[in-house]
């Protein structure tokens, strides 16, 4: 059944409320890339700069919390899971991102190279899809801790998007199920 006032699907089976959650996940995550190369970055010291990291991974890890919570209640737990990994893991990435670019303006020989912005963010992608191809590499015993800390933590994010996302997503579709059953 098609439907134009947004109460129930199109005649492709797509819900219109499912697609503008999608939208928003994406607008989010668009955002908080430009973010990402557009504002202003304050260059302290390493400690300033681990500090963010780990309040960047609070905010990552209470983020993942609440869009869980989120995916049980949505009608639509399928593109509430799709949405929350849209938003978590280029935030995820971000994180690091910076965190690799702010300790290379701090101290330029953590690195093996200068990094820019982009090079920040295409060493934490290396790194993050296991690639290493070796054109940036960390040189310091503390570059060397963050980035293990990334390689860590990248396996504790997938892992936790296997388990509890999907997971979630799999009781939200159940509960739907159940209360669509029992009308």
């Amino acid at each position: 059944m098609r439907t134009t006032d947004g109460t129930g699907p199109t005649s492709s089976g797509v819900h219109p409320q499912a697609v503008r959650s999608l939208a928003r996940s994406g607008l989010v995550s668009v955002a908080v890339v430009v973010a990402y190369f557009t504002l202003p970055m304050t260059v302290g010291s390493d400690a300033g700069a681990l500090a963010r990291l780990v309040v960047g991974l609070v905010v990552v890890g209470c983020l993942l919390t609440w869009q869980v919570r989120e995916i049980l209640r949505s009608p639509f737990p399928r593109a509430r899971a799709v949405g929350a990994l849209v938003v978590s893991v280029p935030l995820f990435l971000l994180v690091f991102a910076t965190t690799y670019y702010l300790m290379g303006q701090a101290e330029p020989g953590h690195w093996s190279e200068p990094l820019s912005r982009l090079d920040a963010l295409y060493f934490t992608m290396t790194v993050f899809a296991t690639v290493g191809f070796g054109d940036i590499t960390a040189v310091t015993a503390d570059a060397r801790a963050v980035v293990t800390g990334q390689m860590v933590s990248g396996l504790v994010l997938v892992g936790l998007i296997a388990r509890v996302v999907v997971g979630a997503m799999q009781e939200g579709v159940r509960r739907r199920n159940l209360h669509d059953d029992q009308r």
